[in-house]
């Protein structure tokens, strides 16, 4: 990775320009204090009154008055059209986790872009906090401590396997694959163990679990993580 635009030791808040409101901001800003956004997610933290660290994006879609609030060695335009904002911003910063918000929900192209960069990006530990869910790619093996009767739902994006403790219908010598197999509302037994053999599993919570779940994922030692993919 090329020396990043802000490199963070914390979790980092990442604001998109999609559907969020100041309450989901100050949420994660209690798990991941520092801010930045994806062009025109600068909107919402400049009306909530958030400091900003830093704005990256083709600027595309942040108003001129919103740009003129930030100070310019904050604003990061990268004008290539081959990546959307929210990777742009990914591939130029560095944080244990990442917390972003404002990318479920509103224009479908835009969530499922969303989507698919957590699997581009598989090296690192992302959570997309939603409206009712939070949704982050498995690393090869993580323990959840969750209630039991907990929603879990697993969605692959691509051809993937696994072996799990604690869920009421086990995914052992399942081939979950697009099409063929996903894992929809599952639940637990109790605490659980999920083991993946490709970064292509999707896992979806409930909301109220973005606490252990980005505490778990920031815990992560790079051999517990997923290599960057080649290219």
């Amino acid at each position: 990775m090329k020396t990043p635009i802000l490199n963070s030791s914390d979790p980092l808040t990442l604001i998109g320009g999609g559907e969020a409101t100041p309450e989901d901001l100050k949420e994660a800003l209690v798990f991941a204090p520092q801010c930045i956004a994806a062009d025109s997610g600068a909107h919402l933290a400049l009306e909530t009154g958030v400091e900003l660290a830093a704005v990256i994006g083709d600027f595309d879609s942040i108003s001129d008055a919103a740009r003129a609030q930030v100070a310019s060695d904050r604003l990061h335009r990268i004008a290539e059209q081959n990546s959307t904002d929210f990777d742009k911003a990914l591939r130029n910063v560095s944080a244990p986790v990442v917390v972003a918000l404002g990318f479920l929900g509103g224009q479908i192209d835009h969530e499922l872009a969303s989507l698919h960069t957590l699997v581009m990006r598989c090296d690192r530990a992302i959570v997309l906090l939603g409206k009712c869910d939070i949704v982050f790619l498995c690393p090869p093996s993580l323990r959840l401590p969750l209630p039991k009767e907990t929603r879990v739902s697993l969605f692959p994006m691509g051809s993937v396997r696994g072996r799990s403790n604690g869920l009421h219908w086990p995914i052992d010598d399942i081939e979950f694959q697009p099409g063929v197999r996903s894992g929809t509302s599952n639940k637990t037994t109790g605490d659980v163990l999920l083991e993946v053999d490709a970064p292509l599993m999707l896992c979806i919570l409930p909301r109220a679990f973005i606490q252990p779940v980005v505490s778990l994922l920031s815990q992560l030692s790079e051999t517990e993580r997923w290599p960057a993919r080649a290219g």
